[in-house]
């Protein structure tokens, strides 16, 4: 991640200087998060149907367990960046029929789908992040590597977007829970991540549902 000008710092970078993010990204800091939040009433009641129909999936268990762990791993300072920086949508009315979907700026980061009773994963990320030589050539994409972060190679699989962009696809809560484990891929979802949230406020702000979001934020029922 290259450094950002304070002076033209925008989006993340307003909030959080280029050092204390990289030691974020490097799994070197712990950053110091808000109290409290800043929630609009009228937005948490319009997505509360929605979750609603959500807890009556037979993946909803699963699906909260896991943004739990992407909320506290893979976003920096979620209380403080929640919606202005990043939102999660419910349930979305897009053609592939999302369980939830994670946002910053324009761009999709993590998206869960239902398999059956089980769930998918897409993530976007850089290639750069998952190559072996560092590069964003696709014929350098680390396979093996990649195969190794889910419980079956088959489990697991990519396609190919744009200049260092690709998305990698995973089936089963219990890969999708491998590869956020894995510290390497982490490092790679939070380098995407905060590439997003450094470009801008994020343009999904109205379609953030609060009550996934408790889950996120450690906030959800017991």
């Amino acid at each position: 991640m290259g450094r950002i000008s304070h002076q033209r710092a925008k989006g993340l970078g307003q909030v959080l200087d280029p050092d204390r993010q990289r030691d974020w990204l490097e799994g070197k800091a712990t950053l110091p998060d808000a109290e409290d939040r800043s929630e609009f009433l009228e937005q948490r009641f319009k997505y509360v149907a929605r979750f609603e129909k959500l807890l009556r999936r037979p993946q909803a268990e699963e699906v909260l367990e896991i943004v739990g762990l992407y909320g506290r791993n893979c976003i920096p300072m979620p209380r403080s960046t929640e919606r202005e920086y990043w939102s999660v949508s419910c349930l979305s009315s897009t053609s592939d029929k999302p369980l939830i979907r994670v946002n910053a700026s324009w761009m999709e980061l993590f998206t869960l789908l239902p398999d059956a009773d089980d769930l998918r994963a897409r993530f976007i990320l850089h290639l750069s992040d998952f190559t072996t030589d560092g590069s964003s050539a696709p014929d350098q994409l680390d396979q093996g590597f990649i195969e190794q972060c889910v419980e079956r190679p088959e489990d697991v699989s990519h396609f190919l977007w744009k200049d260092d962009t690709f998305g990698i696809k995973i089936r089963s809560a219990v890969s999708i829970r491998k590869f956020l484990a894995n510290p390497r891929a982490l490092r790679g979802i939070r380098n995407f991540n905060l590439t997003h949230m450094n470009r801008g406020r994020n343009a999904y702000q109205a379609s953030h549902c609060y009550s996934v979001a408790d889950y996120m934020l450690g906030e959800g029922a017991e």
